[in-house]
């Protein structure tokens, strides 16, 4: 089960969390080898008091959910997260800029946070649910040309999440060395099986303790 557990982020965002349900999902991803917590930003010291460079790292989300910031307050939050603990941004694109072709504006906000994360982990949230393939297709290689590390499926906050369908079509937009998270309804052993055949590599979910459970 160890295998199953280093691919999960072991996620919970939403807006009316409490503090010790983060503390509690940071004790369950130590104690389960989870790569790591994924926490809204206010979270952060928390979770990083609480790990201390333990093996769950600390990821954050950027932008997040509708990706609609400026790249400069994108910048600025990264840069600040970063400072203060985190080890993995999940960062949102610009979806309006996507829809209206202004592939510099994506490009410049990932460089942005790229730049930001100082060569930390950063995931690319391109919301395939709002996409065609063609765009699902332009986001991800933008994601790869301005150095990201990840593409990811969703935020989880739309209205549907990661499909084995999306999943594969990202993997064979950006090869096999870059990273492809799945995010989004990803309920079960069978969901994550069936994504990672797919080709992702890293699971974002809140159902991880049921689904190592099973």
């Amino acid at each position: 089960m160890e295998s199953v557990s280093t691919y999960i982020d072991h996620t919970n965002l939403r807006q009316d969390v409490t503090k010790s349900e983060i503390e509690k999902l940071c004790k369950e991803a130590l104690g389960n080898n989870f790569f790591s917590v994924c926490v809204n930003p206010v979270f952060v010291p928390l979770v990083a008091d609480i790990l201390n460079n333990e093996n769950p790292k600390v990821c954050t989300v950027i932008g997040f959910p509708l990706g609609a910031d400026s790249s400069e307050m994108k910048f600025a939050e990264s840069r600040y997260l970063i400072h203060h603990g985190a080890e993995e941004l999940d960062m949102v694109i610009n979806i309006s800029a996507l829809k209206d072709g202004n592939t510099r504006l994506i490009q410049s906000e990932i460089e942005k946070v790229v730049n930001a994360a100082d060569g930390n982990c950063v995931k690319v949230i391109i919301e395939t649910c709002l996409l065609s393939d063609e765009e699902k297709k332009l986001a991800s290689k933008i994601a790869k040309d301005a150095g990201a590390d990840f593409v990811k499926t969703s935020t989880g906050f739309s209205f549907a999440g990661a499909t084995q369908k999306d999943v594969q079509l990202i993997r064979k937009t950006v090869g096999p060395d870059m990273g492809v998270k799945a995010s989004g309804g990803i309920k079960t052993l069978s969901d994550l099986n069936r994504l990672v055949q797919a080709g992702a590599n890293r699971i974002g979910t809140s159902n991880a303790i049921s689904i190592i459970n099973e």
